[in-house]
């Protein structure tokens, strides 16, 4: 499967981004790094270019919302979208926030999974099991 992947925004956490690189490709996945500070249409770009199954981005400054609330906007431009599973995770909010506050606001804005200070590995053990789940 083809993942693409990045940190959104003015975030520019290079180390965890490798690391996401890493452990996916560890598990078999077909890698596409966009880095750190992208846009949302650039990851929107490069699902479409690399056709893509999932778009995994990350966020660690807490400033996530401001970027990405439009995903639901620019899916719909995009029949090709509709198969792809969305997933955001990191540190979603700057400050204190709950979790159960962040998940249904993201899913609002496009996500099909979102995990708020939730460690890589449970992360992409739920991707798994959810991509399993849609077959």
């Amino acid at each position: 499967m083809k993942v693409v992947t990045g940190v959104v925004g003015n975030d520019i956490h290079v180390v965890a981004n490798r690391l996401i690189e890493i452990s996916l490709q560890a598990r078999g996945y077909e890698v596409f790094n966009l880095g750190v500070n992208t846009y949302l249409e650039e990851f929107i770009d490069a699902v479409i270019e690399t056709n893509a199954d999932i778009l995994l981005i990350s966020s660690l400054n807490g400033e996530a919302e401001g970027w990405c609330r439009e995903l639901n906007i620019l899916k719909s431009k995009y029949k090709s979208l509709d198969d792809v599973v969305f997933m955001l995770g990191g540190n979603l909010a700057v400050g204190e926030a709950k979790t159960e506050d962040l998940v249904p606001k993201f899913k609002n804005y496009g996500f099909d999974l979102v995990f708020h200070q939730v460690d890589l590995n449970s992360g992409l053990d739920a991707l798994e099991k959810y991509v399993k789940a849609k077959k």
